[in-house]
């Protein structure tokens, strides 16, 4: 389905929940967040039916996304359910990866394709301080028990943060050149927690690694290859390069709320829907979706929530 823009919508990013097994100091609380009543949130019946709704409007990949996806019970039935769902054809999950050594082998087998892990840093120090409960090496064996179950094309994402992060550029860099993996840098946003911490332009990668050269794009990431490895580099750009054109994805929070920008405040209720008042309340999503965002202008982003609210 095309959205008013003419932007063909295939892509949904489904939270499963807001927790977290971390407290990652850009997106989380330092105590965390309250524990919500199960009836608060989707069940598992729900979010199948939402993702079921969404693949007969025309969207053909959906990431689970939290919080930490791999906190929340059940997820093994929501990975089945949906990967049995005709229309889709990829099913991924974003995931900080310390479940990974538990929960690697039974997701795959349970239908995920592709896993994304968060790890802004290498350093031990650095991860125990972003994280402030998190161990780098929990990290690192889930990065292991990924490969050893067969995952293939993981990607890492890892934030960009000014005075935090960026000496470890071409530390990142070089496990694209040594690893069969993608490296994804991601611009910080000004949404909720992140709405202080210092910003740093992906550009900053591209003049640490300088031999890095252009490769072909990937949704919305610009992307390079360094001479000679296996690997790649992705630049995700929000507020340097506005991608808003090329936006093909929709969100639905944990509490059932279709965003059809990550950054408008709109929210349309999902909840208590079934069938084709389902579909015509994502189609009535899709529909609304902005052609832009407007952080460049204002500084900050218009969400309304919380990234760990909304599913990042």
């Amino acid at each position: 389905m095309r959205d008013r823009c003419g932007r063909s919508i295939t892509y949904l990013r489904l939270s499963v929940t807001d927790r977290c097994s971390l407290r990652c100091r850009y997106c989380m609380p330092a105590g965390g967040v309250p524990k919500r009543d199960h009836r608060d949130i989707c069940s598992v019946e729900e979010l199948v039916e939402i993702a079921r709704a969404a693949a007969d409007c025309g969207v053909r990949k959906v990431r689970l996304t939290g919080g930490e996806p791999l906190v929340r019970r059940g997820i093994l039935d929501i990975c089945r359910g949906i990967s049995a769902i005709p229309g889709v054809e990829e099913l991924c999950l974003t995931t900080n990866g310390a479940a990974l050594p538990q929960l690697a082998k039974p997701l795959k087998e349970a239908g995920v394709d592709r896993l994304n892990v968060s790890l802004d840093t290498l350093r031990p120090d650095r991860y125990a301080y972003m994280t402030r409960v998190g161990r780098l090496e929990d990290a690192l064996r889930g990065l292991e028990a990924a490969e050893e179950a067969g995952f293939a094309g993981t990607k890492l994402n890892v934030v960009l943060m000014k005075g935090f992060n960026e000496d470890e550029i071409p530390d990142f860099v070089d496990l694209a050149r040594r690893y069969p993996l993608e490296v994804r840098f991601i611009e910080l946003m000004p949404i909720g927690e992140g709405g202080s911490a210092p910003f740093l332009p992906a550009q900053a990668v591209l003049d640490a690694c300088p031999d890095l050269r252009p490769a072909k794009g990937s949704g919305v990431a610009r992307r390079y290859r360094p001479p000679g490895g296996p690997g790649l580099v992705g630049l995700i750009e929000p507020m340097s390069h506005r991608f808003c054109g090329d936006c093909d994805r929709i969100r639905v929070t944990a509490d059932g709320k279709l965003k059809p920008c990550l950054h408008s405040d709109q929210e349309l209720p999902l909840r208590g829907l079934h069938g084709e008042e389902l579909r015509r309340a994502i189609e009535t999503g899709i529909a609304a979706k902005p052609e832009r965002h407007h952080m460049n202008e204002t500084g900050r982003s218009e969400a309304g929530r919380n990234m760990h609210q909304i599913g990042g």
